[in-house]
């Protein structure tokens, strides 16, 4: 399934625990408080239960939202977007 994280998280700390975890998980940076990418069940409630681990409750949020591949493939950008095929491993490598 796809996955969207988006996050506002005060300290740099936490912000950048989060950060490690989501890219730990295959999950790729597509703006600054934003992750996206495909992630299966199991995978996705072990990060979810980090992220709450992590968090300050009081102070930071985290939003996680699922997305079907269908949905995916109706959503529009609207200006600067990020490689889809890439996030979504339609794409497994770029040659520069």
């Amino acid at each position: 399934m796809f996955v969207w994280v988006i996050y506002d998280i005060k300290l740099n700390k936490t912000r950048n625990r989060v950060i490690k975890q989501c890219k730990k998980y295959g999950l790729y940076r597509v703006q600054k408080s934003v992750f996206f990418g495909d992630i299966d069940l199991k995978a996705l409630g072990s990060l979810k239960v980090l992220i709450r681990y992590i968090i300050d409750f009081k102070e930071d949020s985290v939003y996680v939202f699922p997305m079907t591949k269908k949905h995916l493939d109706e959503a529009r950008f609207i200006g600067l977007s990020f490689d889809k095929s890439l996030v979504t491993g339609q794409t497994e490598s770029i040659f520069f």
